[in-house]
């Protein structure tokens, strides 16, 4: 990616912005006291004023000093500004902490970044939603609400997630940019390291070099490699918008090797009559352990469709799955 591109477009555009600019398209704006002569009276008619006035003065003076949210100073400091943001109902500005609850927000010309020394670098693009909701030892959780974010993340893996209005990205140790439209839905597009997607029940895992759609109405989509063909790319969206054989059908016509892994996921998403020659194809194009059975897989067996992961030689699924438990209540 080129950074020069994303900050001020003074470098070769780069594809992957521009793509993920027209999806955030539709995010443009349209006398002293004298004891001696004091009238006695009682205590309580004597100070009630008084305790009245300084309520009223914390009332005004409270939201001048103390950060919006609940208080509670998190690991993110906020260390460029370009252009007029706001953090809670004050501009943002080099230096600036965030505080747990705040909303950043960036305005049509602006971009900040943020970060944490412990945790990673944020770039917030313009046009952006940002809240930090959590902020602990080994957890950080944001809340991405629209716009779009480039994370460089150096902390252990699954110590970082982002929500969104459509998916949960959960961070196992690499860099990515996730952009969410006024929708909620979103594209997740990792450039190293590997980002585990979920929604509910539905889980999709995107490599270095893979991207992701994800839909308000549906969760995760099924991810692909970014260097697949266009018309393999209209296929799987075709086929995640409405579950289409005919989509299917020609996303397994185009598959190469490398496509594996749309096709992994495709042997548990893909209905039960199409689920034979997903799999058909998938054995042909990745070599399988020989105790790998079509019956197996056709039948969703656990073991067997982490052993058809594992044949990726991706990542091993025992390296994964840990993602889950962490953040499980």
């Amino acid at each position: 990616m080129s950074n020069e591109y994303l900050w001020d477009r003074s470098g070769p555009p780069d594809p992957e912005i521009q793509q993920l600019e027209r999806i955030l398209g539709t995010l443009r704006h349209r006398g002293e006291f004298d004891p001696g002569r004091a009238p006695r009276r009682p205590v309580r008619r004597r100070w009630w004023p008084v305790a009245a006035a300084a309520a009223i003065l914390v009332a005004v003076a409270v939201p001048q000093f103390v950060p919006l949210g609940n208080g509670r100073r998190t690991a993110w400091e906020i260390v460029r500004v370009d252009g007029p943001a706001r953090v809670g109902d004050r501009p943002a500005s080099a230096s600036t902490p965030l505080y747990a609850g705040q909303l950043l927000n960036t305005g049509r010309a602006s971009k900040v970044t943020l970060l944490a020394d412990e945790v990673g670098r944020i770039e917030v693009a313009p046009d952006s939603e940002l809240r930090v909701l959590e902020s602990a030892s080994g957890r950080q959780r944001l809340s991405l609400r629209r716009g779009l974010i480039h994370a460089l993340i150096w902390a252990p893996p699954r110590q970082f997630v982002v929500d969104t209005p459509s998916a949960r990205a959960t961070d196992l140790g690499c860099e990515y940019t996730l952009a969410v439209d006024a929708s909620g839905n979103g594209l997740l597009s990792v450039e190293t390291g590997w980002v585990a997607f979920q929604f509910e029940e539905r889980e999709a895992f995107v490599p270095a070099g893979a991207a992701c759609v994800t839909s308000r109405r549906r969760g995760p989509g099924t991810p692909y490699f970014r260097d697949a063909a266009e018309s393999l790319r209209r296929s799987i969206a075709e086929f995640d918008e409405n579950a289409d054989p005919a989509a299917l059908r020609r996303v397994l016509a185009e598959a190469r090797p490398r496509d594996g892994l749309t096709l992994w996921h495709l042997l548990v998403r893909a209905p039960a009559s199409e689920r034979g020659a997903v799999f058909d194809l998938y054995a042909r194009l990745v070599p399988l352990p020989a105790e790998v059975t079509r019956e197996g897989v056709l039948g969703r067996d656990p073991r067997m469709i982490d052993l058809c992961w594992n044949a990726l030689n991706l990542e091993n699924t025992e390296w994964w799955r840990g993602w889950k438990r962490r953040w499980q209540p």
